[in-house]
């Protein structure tokens, strides 16, 4: 009985090790490719259509409050792009770091599909108190706590795709780091056309928010799509393969006592199959962690806060100073943003050993003064780049950046450790991005301030 339970193992570890030297499989129509581009965008609508519904969410916040004896009251300083910027970061901080442990416990396709219906569950929630009427104490307490909820889901979702997205080759990381930028894109887009529709203000916000309901669905049919692929099957079994190899290996109370006999190689055979500590992973893709948390403080320590008050020259036009702000704040940042995530794809400098990668991100400090002293609304410091123009390029060139730098720290970091850790990594890389944009988002308070 024993031969023939090792017989059965050795036909097992031989089929795995094929499947682990076979050339992969083509990746027909591109459809992988496709999906995991989706994923990408999927991950990041929850944080863009809050961000980018600003002016919505402003104006609904200005209305008087009305005290006990009917008489209005004054008009309150909600804060709200300060305070949505914090409280997205807060819980995707908090159940991000959750993850990189919780992955280990519960499976990741049950973590990713419950978070698509959350987050699907709050838009939708959304959608609807667009026709309802509210005191803006009580709109803005409801719009904090869907913030909250719907970041947490997020949180949990980026982390798992993450993951997964590093079993594949480094283009497909790029992919899903493109998708995410257009994610921006997309909701700019979507507020565009609502602030140019002719409906009421009602009906455009309603749309507005109804567009990433849609998308979520999509997105989950894509995940769900994915693992029916030839060319995903091969990757993700790989990572798979590892396991039912590992747990194969040590069935058998015969093997464990021959190779006990042999300490050495047990230990040796032991940490080679066995996963990796957050700690052990952690050493090793430090520097790209602390650089994507710098990347995203910098970023969020001035967009939206400031680059939102940013006035067009040019008052006397009234298309254009409806639209200044959704066009040269929102759309350049994502369009830019995506450019420098596509980048990826052709370039990859500096390389993950130069000493120019952290100092290239430092250099990004430089925009936080230079956005600063911009054409502000009621700004406090001396205007040095009133003209449009300016503002636009210094756009350009801050988000490009941000997008550029912040794929490479989050495709380079898988490549530091082993296949089977790789979902560790990108939880931790996960983890970090999100904390660079809670440093960012408390830093916004004070820089709001200032200017």
């Amino acid at each position: 009985m024993d031969l023939l339970q090792r017989e059965n193992q050795a036909e097992t570890n031989d089929r795995m090790r094929n499947q682990m030297t076979q050339s992969p499989p083509a990746d027909r129509g591109r459809a992988v490719a496709f999906i995991i581009f989706m994923l990408g965008l999927g991950t990041l609508l929850p944080w863009n259509f809050f961000i980018t519904a600003s002016q919505y969410f402003n104006e609904r916040l200005t209305l008087p409050n009305v005290t006990s004896n009917a008489t209005s009251g004054a008009t309150e300083d909600y804060n709200y792009d300060s305070w949505m910027a914090l409280l997205s970061q807060l819980p995707l901080l908090l159940f991000t770091l959750l993850n990189s442990f919780l992955y280990q416990w519960v499976r990741e396709r049950i973590r990713v599909a419950f978070s698509l219906v959350a987050i699907f569950i709050l838009f939708s929630l959304t959608a609807a108190l667009v026709q309802v009427s509210m005191e803006p104490d009580t709109f803005f307490s409801v719009s904090m706590a869907t913030i909250w909820f719907i970041n947490m889901f997020g949180a949990v979702l980026q982390g798992s795709l993450f993951g997964v997205v590093g079993l594949f080759p480094l283009r497909y990381s790029s992919l899903f780091m493109s998708g995410q930028g257009l994610a921006g894109i997309f909701a700019a887009l979507a507020m565009l056309c609502s602030i140019l529709s002719n409906a009421d203000k009602s009906s455009a916000a309603l749309g507005y928010f109804i567009t990433p309901c849609v998308a979520t669905l999509w997105t989950l049919l894509c995940y769900l799509l994915l693992p029916h692929l030839e060319f995903a099957r091969f990757y993700l079994n790989r990572n798979q393969s590892d396991e039912v190899e590992t747990s194969k290996e040590l069935l058998s109370s015969t093997d464990k006592k021959e190779l006990e006999a042999k300490g050495k190689l047990v230990r040796e055979a032991e940490e080679s199959q066995e996963r990796s500590s957050v700690l052990t992973v952690f050493k090793k893709i430090w520097l790209m962690a602390l650089c994507v948390t710098c990347v995203f403080a910098v970023t969020l320590s001035v967009f939206p806060v400031i680059t939102v008050r940013v006035q067009t020259v040019y008052k006397d036009k009234v298309v254009w100073k409806k639209v200044f702000t959704c066009v040269c704040c929102f759309i350049v940042f994502n369009a830019m943003d995506l450019a420098g995530r596509i980048m990826l794809s052709f370039v990859q400098w500096p390389s993950k050993e130069s000493r120019l990668f952290p100092v290239a991100v430092l250099c990004r400090l430089v925009f936080i003064p230079l956005l600063m002293l911009c054409n502000v609304e009621n700004s406090r410091l001396t205007v040095l780049f009133r003209h449009d123009a300016a503002f636009v390029v210094i756009m350009a060139l801050f988000s490009f950046s941000n997008g550029y730098l912040a794929s490479l720290c989050m495709a380079y970091a898988p490549q530091l450790v082993r296949c089977k850790d790789c979902e560790t990594a990108g939880s931790l890389m996960t983890f970090f991005l999100v904390l660079g944009l809670a440093v960012g988002a408390s830093f916004s308070f004070l820089l709001g301030k200032l200017v």
